[in-house]
Parts: C-alpha cells; sequence; structure tokens
C-alpha cells in the first residue's frame, strides 16, 4: 500500500504505485498516475491528466497538471507525461497542454530548481538542468542536456538545442543553436560549451571543429546562408557540426529566428 499522510487528500480514482510516500496537505486529483518509488513532500498538488514515471521527487508546492495559462483553452480534456528520476524542487508548476488530446512531455533525469514554471504544450527532453525562478512559455522544445541558469525566461516557440547552455537573466526570444554557450540580454552566442562537451566526451577535434563553425556562423557577420556554405567547405564535417547546421537551416526556415514557429 501507498503511505500516504492522514493530512493529504487522494482521489479514489488515481492510479498509485504500492511504494509510492505522500506527506501532509498534499491533494491529489482522480485521473492521475504516479509511478513506483515517487515521493511527494507536503503541499503537492498534481491535478488530473498527469501520469508520472518511476523515482520521482516532488518537494513542497509543488503543483503538476495545472490548466493551461491560454485564452484558448476552453476545459478540453488534455494532459501532461512525466519520465522517470525528476527532481522538481520547490513550487515548481508545470501545466497541462492546450489542444484537445495533447500533451506537455518531460522525459527522464531531469533537475528542476525551486520556481521554475513550464507552460503548456512544451516538449521537455532528457537530463536538462533548469536554475530557480526560470520561466518556460509554450510550445518550447529543450532538447536533451540543456543547461539553463537562474531568472531566464524563455518566449513561447523556441527550442533550444542539445547540450546547450543559457546564462542566467537572459531574455529568450530566437531558437539557441545546439552545443552553444549563449549569455547577455542581447541573446550572444558566446561560444560552444566546452566544458559541457568535454564531460560528454567529444573529441578535441570535434570540439575544435564546432568551435571553427562557431565563429563563421555567429561571430564573422557574413549572413547565415552565406556562412553555412563556408562552413561545410571548410570546417570537418563531425556529427556535432551536421547537427548544428541541420538546426540552422530548419531555425532560418521558421518565423522570427523560431523554427518551431510557422
Amino acid at each position: 500500500m501507498a503511505k500516504i499522510h492522514p493530512l493529504s487528500s487522494v482521489d479514489p480514482g488515481a492510479e498509485l504505485a504500492d511504494d509510492v510516500e505522500i506527506g501532509p496537505f498534499c491533494n491529489v486529483e482522480a485521473g492521475t498516475v504516479i509511478g513506483a518509488g515517487c515521493r511527494l513532500d507536503s503541499h503537492v498538488t498534481i491535478k488530473r491528466g498527469t501520469s508520472l514515471g518511476a523515482n520521482n521527487y516532488m518537494a513542497q508546492g509543488v503543483v503538476l497538471g495545472g490548466d493551461p495559462q491560454d485564452r484558448k483553452y476552453k476545459g478540453e480534456p488534455t494532459f501532461l507525461k512525466i519520465g522517470n528520476d525528476n527532481v522538481f524542487r520547490e513550487y515548481v508548476t508545470v501545466h497541462r497542454a492546450t489542444g484537445e488530446g495533447c500533451y506537455t512531455t518531460m522525459g527522464d533525469d531531469n533537475f528542476l530548481m525551486a520556481n521554475v514554471h513550464l507552460g503548456h504544450n512544451v516538449t521537455m527532453h532528457s537530463h536538462i538542468t533548469i536554475a530557480n525562478n526560470s520561466g518556460v512559455s509554450g510550445h518550447v522544445t529543450i532538447e536533451d542536456l540543456v543547461t539553463i541558469g537562474g531568472m531566464v525566461g524563455v518566449h513561447q516557440f523556441v527550442r533550444i538545442g542539445q547540450v546547450a547552455m543559457v546564462g542566467g537573466f537572459m531574455r529568450v526570444v530566437r531558437d539557441i543553436p545546439p552545443y552553444m554557450l549563449a549569455g547577455g540580454l542581447d541573446e550572444e552566442i558566446r561560444d560552444i560549451n566546452a566544458i559541457g562537451l568535454r564531460r560528454l566526451g567529444i573529441t578535441p577535434q570535434s570540439r575544435l571543429a564546432l568551435h571553427k563553425a562557431c565563429k563563421l556562423l555567429f561571430k564573422s557577420q557574413l549572413g547565415l546562408t552565406n556562412a553555412m556554405e563556408i562552413v561545410r567547405r571548410e570546417v570537418p564535417m563531425t556529427k556535432e557540426v551536421e547537427t548544428l547546421l541541420d538546426f540552422e537551416e530548419r531555425r532560418k526556415n521558421g518565423k522570427n529566428g523560431r523554427q518551431d514557429q510557422r
């Protein structure tokens, strides 16, 4: 049997694994699924349409699966699906999607620090860290192994590429390319995320190729199309450089620097 504090309210229509632990003053609604090994600290709310995989931890005041903050939402059934081994620190909020049958999704092994917000229809991959007081708007996609600093605001439909690092206090209104380090209020691409790449075991040769591509694409003022042509001619086509070019090609074809907005 799940261990449920007597001061918590768990609807009989909620599906709980046998070893779930629920602390005091929590509220779990009907139509929720909480997987094995999940722990709810106190004052945690899990709303209808939310499913959690295994070994997720929710600190005090977390709210998962709330109605989307979207004027288009009219009460249609929507969902929030969360994977395994995620940490939600104090007062994190994650909303369900807008659009009947649609999902907000999160992968595995993500760490969301205090007061982080994820909006409706967000797609968050795995092994991501988001620092305190950052807000992610609707329809944003965050790829694997991204790190986002504190007090960051991410505009709707933005995509942040894999292994990117976003510095604190940034206003992110355009896509952040994979493997890059972005900082400053002007969304400047500073350089490659060298520390993150080293930790992943990316070879010095591949890091050097990415560094050359970065200089041409984001520092040369050649224009994106011309810069991409030069990268293809002059930079070794490692897997990481190909991923970067593919990302920039899609971004070029999007709207306002956001490949997922058409």
